[in-house]
């Protein structure tokens, strides 16, 4: 293994579709990390990796790539859902260490399979939670530890988009491991989590609209009681076929709310309302994430430091001078209980006490 924080890691990436390319790759380059190894079949996406990074070496299975497990510092798998059990168990067996997607895996079962094979393989795995090192996250964990807002109550968030014409790809078609539950859902009740705590009890309706995978989430989740007494309830939403998507977030407390309008440059017509210059159509130039609101009275907060790359530098500090693991597995397996309680409280129309 590298002990150098300056010397290039090389990565084993499995996947070079809408994740393995779009998130990984772009992400592990700017933190200065090389793809050298490539498991991928389709030509186009063959092409697309040869052209990201000459001379990478292409393989057809995992099974191929890691008869050379020796060039390689670690794995991301960046596969289907559906196959992370199989290729996790794989590259940890020979002996490297793994990033592996959200969600962990398609069940609770093999969360906590995976969770406990990483625990006998000296901890070689964490999950590509990126999300809690986004500004977004850490702008509202801070406004929270400021204690502006009182004792919270309520906390939204909504994930949504107008697609009416789905895309066809697995997240859309495949019943068993796609759909927007699994997908933005695991990212939802992983924030909820991190800010408010384990989830007590969960309440959801899924439903297919436009695909033959939920595509239309609403999950109402209570949290354990904090040192306050109070139990915060979240209410998370998913959709594809929101016309009108928003607002992201809105916090709620005795002593004011936490807005934020927008997200990513989604189309929202809660833009309007970041109505200060540069900010409105311009989330590069904004520097304000979000806003504390009483009533009429709105004030702006400043954006915290954050990016998805932060995710990736964690794991070079773990995978080469000994720090802390990125996310435990186990932090992933309590989203995927939520996660199968949510599926459990839709079909049977009532509420799902928690363990």
């Amino acid at each position: 293994m590298v002990k150098d924080m300056s010397d290039s890691l090389r990565v084993g990436l499995v996947g070079y579709g809408t994740s393995g390319r779009g998130q990984h790759a772009p992400l592990l380059r700017e933190v200065g990390q090389r793809v050298t190894h490539v498991v991928e079949r389709d030509p186009v996406r063959v092409a697309a990796a040869r052209a990201d990074w000459p001379g990478v070496v292409i393989d057809p299975d995992l099974a191929t790539m890691l008869t050379r497990a020796a060039e390689l510092d670690f794995v991301v798998v960046a596969s289907p859902t559906g196959s992370h059990m199989a290729n996790v168990n794989a590259a940890l067996a020979a002996r490297l260490p793994v990033v592996v997607d959200k969600p962990i895996a398609t069940t609770t079962h093999d969360a906590r399979a995976l969770a406990r094979t990483a625990e006998a393989h000296s901890g070689r795995l964490t999950v590509f939670q990126n999300r809690r090192w986004d500004a977004e996250q850490l702008t509202l964990r801070r406004v929270l530890d400021s204690g502006e807002l009182g004792n919270v109550h309520t906390f939204e968030r909504r994930w949504e988009r107008w697609r009416p014409v789905p895309q066809h790809r697995w997240k859309e078609l495949d019943v068993a491991a796609g759909g927007l539950l699994l997908d933005l859902g695991s990212h939802l009740v992983d924030s909820a989590v991190q800010l408010f705590g384990p989830v007590v009890s969960v309440y959801a309706e899924l439903r297919s609209l436009t695909t033959p995978v939920d595509d239309d989430v609403f999950l109402a989740l209570q949290h354990a009681a904090g040192q306050n007494g109070v139990q915060v309830h979240s209410h998370l939403q998913a959709g594809a076929l929101v016309g009108a998507p928003g607002p992201r977030t809105r916090v709620l407390g005795d002593a004011g709310a936490y807005l934020v309008t927008t997200f990513e440059s989604e189309p929202t017509p809660f833009s309007v309302l970041d109505d200060i210059p540069h900010a409105k159509h311009d989330r590069v130039h904004q520097t304000h994430e979000g806003w504390i609101v009483r009533g009429s009275e709105r004030v702006a907060v400043p954006r915290a430091a954050g990016a998805p790359t932060d995710f990736y530098r964690a794991v070079v500090r773990w995978l080469t001078i000994g720090g802390p693991v990125p996310v435990d597995p186990w932090d992933a397996v309590r989203p995927a209980e939520v996660l199968a309680a949510a599926r459990e409280s839709s079909r049977e129309h009532r509420v799902i006490t928690l363990r």
